[in-house]
């Protein structure tokens, strides 16, 4: 997926979240919802999934939301 970033901090995630709920892409409790599954993901040894990755395997975002919250991320 184009813009997946691997390992990245967990500052880096919550700021993810928290523009792409500013941005309208998803809702706070969409949000809530994918830090619990890379909670729940962690507490059982599965691969550290980014929220966007999680976001997108949801279909809740498109390559180019996930791709604009990461431009503004890093700008």
């Amino acid at each position: 997926m184009a813009g997946r970033r691997e390992n990245a901090p967990a500052e880096y995630c919550q700021r993810f979240g928290t523009i792409a709920v500013d941005l309208g892409f998803v809702t706070s409790d969409q949000l809530k919802e994918a830090l619990a599954e890379q909670i729940d993901d962690n507490l059982a040894n599965r691969p550290h999934r980014t929220l966007g990755a999680i976001f997108f395997d949801r279909d809740w975002m498109t390559p180019n939301q996930i791709e604009m919250v990461l431009n503004k991320l890093f700008r």
